[in-house]
C-alpha cells in the first residue's frame, strides 16, 4: 500500500495534543466508498510489555467471504509510552509498516480501536486512514469517551455514543447476548455505513473477522498466506 508522508512521530506529548486537533480537520465524517467492497483489511497489534517490543498484523480478506488472502506483520520496539488518547503515537509507526508491505490494496480497513470517539477526534483508526486515504473504521472493545444508553440484547441494536454534546459513535450488539462493540467513523466513512460494515463482518464472533484474524496473525497464531 502506499502512504502520505504526513508528520514525524517523534514529538512530545504536548505537541502531539495540538497535531491531533489539526489533523481531525481533516477528517472526513461521510462516506467515500461507492461500491461493495472487495477485499477488507483488519488491523491490530500484540503488545510485550516486558520487553518494550510489539508485532502489528494487517490481514486482508475478500468480501463477502471473508477468507484470507494476504497477511502482513511488522516487529519491532515501541518508542512512545503508553499514554492514553495517544495509542497511534505509539502503535500506528509499526502498523503503518506492516500496510507498507500488503499487495493486495484494500477498499476497507477496520481497526481495533477508536475513530473519531476520542477525546481531540483522533483515534488511530482516523490517524491510519489520513495515512492510507482508504476507508477506515473503528471497532473497539471498550468505550475511551463518552456515554450511552444500553442497546438491546439481539444482534444489530445499536446506541449513539455521545461525548460533549456530539454523537461519536454507536455501541453495537454483533452477537445476541454478547457485549456491545464500540464503532466510529475513523475517514471516508458515516456512522451508518460503519456499523453496517462491522456488522456484515461480524458472523460467528463479537468481533468483526478481519480484526478477529489480525489479532490472531499479531499474536503469533496466523500465518501468511501461501502463494
Amino acid at each position: 500500500m502506499r502512504l502520505l508522508d504526513l508528520h514525524d512521530w517523534n514529538i512530545s506529548t504536548t505537541e502531539a495534543g495540538r497535531l491531533q486537533r489539526d489533523l481531525s480537520s481533516r477528517v472526513v465524517r461521510t462516506r467515500c466508498l461507492w461500491h461493495e467492497p472487495r477485499y477488507v483489511a483488519g488491523v491490530d497489534m500484540s503488545v510485550n510489555r516486558i520487553g518494550g517490543t510489539a508485532r502489528a498484523a494487517v490481514v486482508i480478506v475478500s468480501y463477502p467471504a471473508l477468507e484470507p488472502v494476504e497477511v502482513q506483520v511488522a516487529e519491532g520496539v515501541l518508542t512512545w509510552p503508553y499514554v492514553p488518547g495517544f495509542l497511534s503515537f505509539r502503535e500506528a509507526p509499526l502498523v503503518l509498516e506492516a500496510c507498507r508491505r500488503v499487495q493486495t490494496v484494500p477498499d476497507l480497513v477496520i481497526v481495533d480501536g477508536h475513530g473519531i470517539a476520542h477525546p481531540r477526534r483522533l483515534g488511530i483508526a482516523s490517524h491510519l486512514g489520513l495515512f492510507l486515504d482508504v476507508p477506515t473504521i473503528g471497532c473497539a472493545k471498550s468505550l475511551l469517551c463518552g456515554t450511552y444508553q444500553e442497546p438491546g440484547t439481539e444482534r444489530g441494536s445499536m446506541a449513539e455514543i455521545v461525548d460533549a454534546g456530539e454523537t461519536v459513535g454507536i455501541a453495537l450488539r454483533t452477537k445476541n447476548n454478547v457485549k456491545p462493540v464500540y464503532i466510529s467513523a475513523g475517514h471516508k466513512c458515516g456512522f451508518a455505513d460503519a456499523a453496517a460494515s462491522v456488522l456484515h463482518c461480524s458472523r460467528r464472533y463479537r468481533l468483526p473477522e478481519p480484526t478477529r484474524l489480525a489479532h490472531l496473525a499479531a499474536g503469533g497464531r496466523m500465518h501468511p498466506c501461501p502463494g
